[in-house]
């Protein structure tokens, strides 16, 4: 993470699975909690678990700055997002490939960033669906109206290729993991750099 974080990236952004709303085991807000004294760049945590609900405190306490949750982790997402910021941290949606836009015409008003997956969550290294393009534009379009500051983020299959259209049509914010992490830490700086000129 130091070796990432000196070599450009913007933020760090956690994965958390646990097996059961996607097929794969990853960490829990110990690690968080471990990782946070080693940088000061924000910590945006996806949580792919379910329930959600109980487990926001412990990752908004372990350091996360950003708390992402799907809205079919829980059955209720407004109340999901409200405990987020009630803990006074920045709460995201995440709008999956089969997750309608939709989803989102009445939480506008409560997010600070949507997360577009343009993979099916729960595995590294998996190519990007194209057609989650237009969602990022339909998303963006309806982020503009709102007025306010909403991050549009995409997670999937980024690389220095697919994040020249991700940002074209609308996003602001890029993850990439095998993309960063390709050639070992030597090539971290040059990989960053590479994602960051496609803005």
């Amino acid at each position: 993470m130091r070796a990432v974080d000196a070599a450009g990236a913007d933020w760090i952004h956690i994965d958390v699975m646990d097996g059961h709303f996607v097929p794969n085991i990853t960490i829990g807000p110990d690690v968080v909690k471990a990782l946070r004294p080693h940088t000061a760049k924000p910590f945006d945590v996806h949580l792919m678990i379910a329930p959600v609900d109980p487990y926001l405190e412990a990752f908004a306490n372990a350091g996360a700055d950003i708390i992402t949750v799907h809205p079919e982790a829980g059955p209720h997402i407004h109340r999901t997002l409200q405990a987020i910021k009630a803990l006074g941290k920045k709460a995201g949606v995440v709008i999956n490939p089969g997750t309608p836009v939709e989803v989102l015409d009445n939480l506008m008003d409560m997010v600070d960033l949507v997360l577009v997956m343009s993979v099916n969550p729960g595995f590294g290294g998996q190519s990007f669906i194209p057609s989650q393009l237009e969602k990022i534009a339909r998303i963006r379009t309806m982020i503009d109206r709102t007025g306010r500051a909403i991050h549009l983020e995409v997670d999937g299959g980024v690389n220095a290729e697919t994040a020249k259209l991700c940002t074209a049509a609308g996003a602001d914010v890029l993850v990439a993991g095998s993309a960063t992490f390709k050639g070992g830490p030597d090539a971290y700086a040059a990989n960053i750099a590479a994602l960051k000129g496609s803005r």
